[in-house]
């Protein structure tokens, strides 16, 4: 039947059959970064636009930055599945999500093209202009859902996107040599932890015991913010990039 795209930018529209109005009167105030993690972007598309796939996407953006739209912006894509972030559950109902052909971890991640990233800033710059969303809230998939998700992944340019205006990025803190906090472990400072990134967004407890739900998000975190070295132990390095990015998000969170 076909639609007019939202976006102003060159664009080529596909119609997704799975969406619905947004819940609860909600409107978009994230932006989901995710990757197909398929073999190719037709691949993608006929999975984002089969009725049986129970998936949908607003955006595809494949490898040479040619843009698809396939579900209004003023509707609910299901995109982003069992998730959370900032206290909100219904993360469909008060999202945009973007996907991003990249084969992902299935096989090995692939580095995103410049073609591709160019594409996907210019989306968002065109996304953000038309709604009210905050910098700290352009995130990936692994960030509202961190126990199922790795997309878009840590080959993903958070920190171009930032230098282009786009989301919110401190430089991480030089990694050491210090064996940090992993599973088991209990401490004030794990607690510490835990308040700065529940703060920022991700769903976790704060009782200072690192568990398996704290192993996730902190692994979540370094595929943003630490993406050179995941796994998933809260060093010094991972600690100091948490406090520098909490404190340029609000300078009186960690008082």
């Amino acid at each position: 039947m076909g639609g007019v795209c939202d976006t102003s930018l060159n664009a080529d529209w596909r119609d997704a059959p799975n969406f619905e109005e947004r819940r609860n009167n909600l409107s978009p105030s994230l932006l989901i970064m995710h990757y197909t993690g398929m073999e190719s972007a037709q691949a993608a598309l006929d999975i984002l636009c089969s009725p049986e796939s129970n998936v949908s996407c607003h955006y595809l953006v494949d490898e040479q930055g040619v843009i698809t739209q396939m579900v209004a912006e003023q509707h609910r894509a299901w995109h982003a599945g069992r998730a959370h972030w900032a206290g909100e559950n219904d993360i469909n109902s008060c999202s945009i999500g973007i996907e991003i052909v990249n084969e992902g971890h299935v096989l090995e991640l692939q580095p995103f093209p410049d073609q591709q990233i160019k594409a996907v800033m210019a989306l968002s710059h065109d996304i953000l202009n038309r709604h009210d969303i905050l910098p700290r809230n352009v995130i990936g998939h692994s960030d509202i859902a961190p126990a199922r998700k790795k997309d878009p992944g840590e080959k993903f340019p958070w920190s171009r996107l930032y230098e282009n205006g786009i989301g919110h990025y401190v430089e991480p803190d030089p990694i050491g040599d210090d064996p940090g906090f992993g599973i088991g472990d209990t401490n004030v400072d794990i607690a510490k932890s835990q308040y700065l990134l529940a703060q920022y967004g991700y769903l976790i407890g704060e009782d200072g015991h690192f568990d398996e739900t704290t192993d996730f998000v902190v692994r979540a975190f370094q595929r943003h913010f630490r993406p050179l070295k995941i796994d998933g132990r809260l060093d010094h390095s991972t600690i100091m990039t948490l406090k520098h990015l909490s404190e340029t998000l609000q300078p009186n969170i960690t008082s």
